[in-house]
C-alpha cells in the first residue's frame, strides 16, 4: 500500500488506518461520532492527500479540458474552480472532478485517488489531437481539508492572505505557515466550510503541526475518513464508486447543472446526453429517510410496497447530526418523487422510508 506524507503523523496521533484508494489513510482517530460533531460544531482537519493532481497547460489547455469535461471551462477566470464529470462514452462517467484555473492556459485538475490511473489514461487518450502540456504531480502534493465554522479563525493565523475574500468555488496561491506557494482553496465536502491546503510533500507534516496547534483554542481535532463520508452523505453530495459510476449518467445523478449541453463546443458523448435529456432518463438519483430501525447500506434493493424491486441504495448509513438513518439511491422515475414511500430491503425485512429533498442537514 502506498503512504502519504502524513502517514507516520496519522500513527503518531492513534489513528485507526485502513486501506483506501490504494493508500494506507486514517479511518478514525477519537472515533466517527466525535469526528463528525468536530467538523459540524468547531473544525476538524482531514489528510486527502490520496486526491490526484494532473497539471494542463498550453495554448491547447482548455481545448482539452472543456472537451473530456462536462461542464463549460470558458466560464473560469484565474482563481476560480469549477466542479466536473469525465463523461464516458457509454453514457456513464469515468470520474467527477475539480477544475482550478491558476492563470491564462494553465490549469489544474484534481481527482479522486481510486480514479487516478484510469483518469490520466482518459486524459492523455483525448490530448493526442490536441496537444496540450500534461504533468501529473500527485506524488508531489499533500492535501489537507480544514472544514468547520471556525475553520478560517484557525488558518488565518497562519497566513496574511485574508481568508474572508476566498469566496466558495475559488482559491489563491500564496504563503503559509511560513511555506511559499500554498494553494488554499474553498471548495469543501463536508457542508461546514472550510478550506482546502495543497503543500508539495516536503512541507506537509510541518503544516499539518501548525495548523493543529493553531487550532488547540478552537478544539480542533484530527478527523478520518469515516466521518468524511457520514458529513458528505448528510450532504447528499456524490461519491464516486457509490452513487456515480462508469455505469451512471450525469443527468440520472442529478449532475445536470455540470453537464452543459447548450455550451458551444464539443464533449465526450454530448449528443448521447442531448437524446437523453430529450427524451427523459429512466431512473434517479434520490434522497431516502429511513423511517423505522435499519441503516440501508450500498446495494441493498429498493422496493414499492408490494415488494417489487423499484431501484437499489448506493450510499447510506446512521446519520450522527439527525440521529436518523439516511441513504442515496436510484430508482425508476416514477418512484422519484419527493414524499414517496419506498422500502429498503435489509436482511429480507421491508424498512419503510420516504423521499425527501437534499440536503438531508440543513
Amino acid at each position: 500500500m502506498n503512504k502519504t506524507a502524513l502517514y507516520q503523523a496519522h500513527i503518531d496521533l492513534g489513528a485507526k488506518m485502513v486501506p483506501f484508494a490504494g493508500f494506507e489513510m486514517p479511518v478514525s482517530y477519537a472515533g466517527i461520532k466525535q469526528e463528525h460533531a468536530a467538523v459540524r460544531e468547531r473544525v476538524g482537519m482531514f489528510d486527502v492527500s490520496h486526491m490526484g493532481e494532473f497539471f494542463v497547460s498550453g495554448p491547447k489547455a482548455a481545448a482539452l479540458i472543456d472537451y473530456v469535461t462536462s461542464n463549460d471551462v470558458t466560464k473560469l477566470t484565474p482563481g476560480k474552480a469549477q466542479y466536473s464529470c469525465f463523461p464516458n462514452e457509454t453514457g456513464g462517467i469515468v470520474d467527477d472532478l475539480i477544475v482550478y484555473m491558476i492563470a491564462q492556459n494553465e490549469y489544474m485538475l484534481v481527482v479522486n485517488g481510486a480514479c487516478m490511473d484510469k483518469d490520466w489514461e482518459w486524459v492523455s487518450k483525448h490530448n493526442a489531437q490536441f496537444g496540450a502540456e500534461l504533468v501529473n504531480r500527485t506524488n508531489e502534493y499533500s492535501l489537507m481539508a480544514v472544514q468547520g465554522p471556525n475553520a478560517s479563525a484557525v488558518l488565518q493565523k497562519l497566513t496574511e492572505v485574508d481568508l474572508s475574500t476566498i469566496p466558495f468555488y475559488s482559491f489563491t496561491i500564496g504563503a503559509f505557515g511560513g511555506v511559499s506557494n500554498v494553494i488554499i482553496s474553498n471548495t469543501g465536502y463536508t457542508g461546514s466550510g472550510g478550506f482546502e491546503i495543497y503543500v508539495l510533500n516536503e512541507n506537509a507534516i510541518d503544516i499539518w503541526n501548525k495548523i493543529l496547534e493553531a487550532g488547540k483554542d478552537q478544539g480542533i481535532e484530527p478527523c478520518g475518513l469515516g466521518c468524511r463520508d457520514t458529513l458528505r452523505l448528510e450532504m447528499g453530495y456524490c461519491l464516486y464508486g457509490n452513487d456515480i459510476t462508469n455505469e451512471t449518467s450525469p443527468l440520472e445523478a442529478g449532475l445536470g447543472w455540470i453537464t452543459k449541453l447548450t455550451k458551444e463546443s464539443d464533449f465526450v458523448n454530448k449528443q448521447y446526453f442531448i437524446d437523453q435529456k430529450a427524451k427523459g432518463v429512466e431512473r434517479k438519483l434520490v434522497a431516502i429517510e429511513i423511517l423505522e430501525k435499519g441503516i440501508p447500506r450500498n446495494g441493498y434493493d429498493l422496493e414499492d410496497e408490494a415488494g417489487n424491486k423499484i431501484g437499489f441504495v448506493t450510499s447510506g448509513t446512521q446519520s450522527p447530526s439527525l440521529d436518523k438513518a439516511i441513504a442515496l439511491g436510484y430508482v425508476m422515475v416514477g418512484h422519484s418523487a419527493v414524499d414517496t414511500e419506498v422500502y429498503v430491503n435489509i436482511r429480507n425485512k421491508a424498512i419503510k422510508g420516504r423521499v425527501v429533498r437534499l440536503p438531508f442537514y440543513k
